[in-house]
């Protein structure tokens, strides 16, 4: 039983203990450097997107989808821009909600478009950017993992023939 095995008397909230302080204009500044990267992916800016990953970066997309998996920045800088390709319109973008704290910023929204194959495409989203020294060092990227499948992928899921 979990319970028994966590003490939440000893939890403490804000960011890891082995996070030094992070400076208030920091944090904003993190903020806006990642409401600039969503805008960024909406309208295909790959030299944008590529740009605002640290040498070391990641890209997280989670799920078991044929898009998942880890992406470096090379791999990043690839496929930045496909999302014109897909999307010819762009994506649409609503942001319902942000949290700033420390290095990490947490994004709530979701995304709309048309499809290249005509489908319209809805996708609700947690974002989690962490950055350092104005890089993005980690953007993991949850998401409903089926309207990935049907729309995107086209309704193929690994392993399908």
């Amino acid at each position: 039983m979990l319970g028994s095995r966590l003490d939440c008397r000893k939890c403490e909230l804000g960011a890891p203990a082995d996070e030094p302080k992070v400076p208030k204009a920091v944090v904003e500044s993190n903020r806006e450097r990642t409401l600039a990267l969503i805008q960024a992916i909406a309208r295909g800016d790959a030299e944008h997107i590529a740009e605002a990953y640290a040498e070391d970066g990641k890209l997280y997309t989670m799920g078991g989808t044929l898009i998942s998996g880890v992406y470096d920045k090379s791999q990043i800088r690839q496929f930045a821009g496909s999302v014109l390709e897909a999307f010819p319109q762009g994506l649409h973008y609503t942001v319902h909600a942000v949290t700033a704290e420390g290095s990490r910023v947490a994004v709530e929204a979701t995304g709309r478009g048309r499809h290249v194959s005509g489908q319209d495409y809805v996708n609700h989203y947690h974002f989690l950017f962490t950055w350092r020294e104005g890089k993005l060092l980690s953007l993991k990227e949850y998401m409903d993992t089926e309207a990935i499948t049907e729309v995107l992928c086209g309704g193929q899921r690994p392993g399908d023939a």
